[in-house]
């Protein structure tokens, strides 16, 4: 844990770059910080894109979540603009996760399927 003087001693603003980001210490407009967590989240991964349902905290609305899919972040919206298309209905990327509205398994199953990725049906 840094100490409390470390915490504060970071630069947020320089008169040469203007906004810093705290993280990579690098100017706003140059921050790579997305593109790491992208990268870390990719290698994360094992090639198997995991299909579940869930209801969780959605006040018994149920979900078709996508998980470890191995692609970058504007790939995953671009597949997610598709799955959304083919199931015609709405969804929404969180933290690397795919989410459709509603039990789209089966169709989800076999887009992602002739699109090469490797599938499994997780959860009941």
């Amino acid at each position: 844990m840094a100490s409390l003087q470390d915490q504060l001693s970071r630069l947020v603003y320089s008169t040469e770059q203007g906004r810093v980001c705290p993280d990579c210490g690098k100017a706003v407009e140059a921050c790579i910080c997305g593109e790491l967590a992208d990268q870390q989240r990719l290698a994360s991964l094992d090639g198997v894109v995991r299909i579940r349902r869930e209801t969780a905290g959605r006040k018994g609305k149920g979900v078709t979540t996508i998980s470890g899919v191995p692609l970058a972040e504007a790939e995953l919206k671009n597949l997610l603009k598709k799955l959304k298309q083919r199931c015609g209905t709405g969804g929404a990327l969180k933290q690397g996760i795919l989410e459709i509205q509603g039990d789209h398994r089966e169709q989800i199953k076999s887009l992602l399927e002739s699109e090469g990725f490797k599938v499994k049906l997780a959860g009941g």
